[in-house]
């Protein structure tokens, strides 16, 4: 079998009528940027994360560096994050001009520990990214505590856990304020780039859409330095019609991850351990093995596409030498070198998992 890591002709097939309806609506209205689809979906987006608010722009790395600017983040500030994560989200703190530190992740899981958050925090700490990575939350509620304690915003890093729930509330909701991407392969995604701030707080949320568009109130009067990062109306409705699925979907994701999970379990050296009332979205699938190139050579080998999410940590990279790094990241680099995702989507077939699995035990035998 061949079995590709994404396969978009499946969900075109499904919702391939809704969106072009969607193309024909907006260029019919005549309205491309900032019209009636985007407001619509910053709202529904908004509602399905349990916040007031909902800002769209041009990608979810703009989410993290508009909200991070909201905070008034700058030079001589600190934020603390995680190693084993996506460029973007340390990429973020550095256009701000402030310093990534980074922290460890905990031993038995691929998420930032609270401990040694604690333990990074200085006087110019002024923030903190926990990453919900692979569809499932960091643990928020020692964060917020830490983050009061010190009186430190919080910005979520949901790019990759839309419709995930941690203690029974949204992704979204647990911060000061939490930054989305519509990459094409997210759980909602559009198609092209987009990216959208959820928060509560009605102050914040002023100050981003001055800051997504030129920092004008009114048309050619601005009112502080921003920038050109609006979500368009295209791509906006897209989403609107994607999003009455995302439930489904992710519904039909945790199905295919407890497949795999039966299947696998013995072979997987990081389980999913969930709090009550939390659950794993599944953006990916992520097997964490001590063989992992070779396990890939043999998946290819058999026709099953796989990628890794990511293979070399921040801190290991040229262009990141700005970064501090808090004591170690010795579990951060041990998981880089072990982790493969494996073929996850909505309309993965289960006789593709079974292939899947079959391929694996067979390497293992």
């Amino acid at each position: 079998m061949q079995i590709p890591f994404y396969d978009f002709s499946r969900e075109t097939s499904e919702i391939g009528p809704n969106i072009h309806a969607a193309l024909e609506r907006v260029i019919s209205s005549g309205a491309f940027i900032m019209g009636d689809e985007l407001k619509s979906f910053e709202t529904e987006f908004a509602q399905s994360c349990a916040c007031t608010y909902g800002v769209g722009v041009a990608s979810g790395t703009d989410a993290l560096f508009l909200a991070l600017t909201a905070f008034g983040i700058g030079t001589g500030d600190e934020v603390i994050t995680v190693s084993n994560t996506f460029a973007a989200t340390v990429l973020a703190i550095l256009y701000t001009g402030a310093t990534p530190v980074l922290v460890d992740i905990e031993e038995t899981s691929h998420l930032i520990d609270v401990a040694r958050v604690e333990q990074a925090v200085t006087e110019k700490t002024k923030a903190i990214i926990p990453v919900h990575l692979f569809g499932t939350c960091a643990e928020m509620d020692g964060i917020m505590e830490i983050a009061r304690r010190h009186s430190l915003f919080v910005l979520e890093d949901a790019c990759q856990a839309h419709g995930a729930l941690y203690r029974g509330r949204p992704a979204g909701s647990l911060g000061d304020a939490a930054a989305f991407s519509f990459y094409p392969t997210k759980n909602l995604g559009a198609y092209g780039d987009g990216g959208l701030i959820t928060t509560k707080i009605r102050d914040l949320y002023e100050k981003l859409l001055l800051l997504r568009n030129y920092g004008q109130k009114d048309r050619y009067r601005h009112l502080m330095i921003g920038y050109n990062s609006r979500l368009d109306e295209i791509q906006a409705a897209f989403l609107r019609e994607k999003l009455p699925h995302l439930e489904e979907w992710v519904d039909k994701r945790q199905k295919a991850a407890r497949v795999y999970d039966e299947g696998l379990g013995e072979i997987n050296l990081i389980k999913p351990d969930l709090a009550e009332g939390s659950t794993h979205a599944y953006y990916l699938y992520v097997l964490s093995v001590d063989d992992r190139d070779l396990l890939r050579d043999h998946l290819s080998s058999k026709g099953v596409q796989t990628l890794i999410h990511y293979p070399v940590p921040i801190h290991k990279q040229q262009a990141f030498k700005k970064v501090r790094i808090h004591d170690d990241l010795r579990n951060a680099e041990k998981r880089s070198s072990q982790i493969v995702s494996l073929p996850l989507h909505p309309w993965i077939r289960e006789d593709e998992m079974s292939y899947v699995i079959e391929s694996i035990r067979e390497h293992y035998r």
